[in-house]
């Protein structure tokens, strides 16, 4: 199955609740961590809430 990597880029400080816990079931919190899952529409659905503070590499 296809995978797909994360890496946090933005600092969850001064963001929504959701935000930030989006961030969390992404595998993410703190700057620059990297997370690899799976690809998938709910996966993709979450990066695209905080697009603006991740950086997507397919994997």
């Amino acid at each position: 199955m296809a995978t797909i990597k994360i890496k946090q880029t933005g600092s969850p400080i001064r963001r929504t609740k959701d935000q930030r816990a989006t961030l969390v079931g992404l595998g993410l919190n703190k700057m620059h961590r990297v997370s690899e899952l799976r690809d998938s529409p709910e996966v993709r659905g979450m990066i695209r809430k905080v697009q603006h503070m991740v950086e997507v590499q397919e994997g």
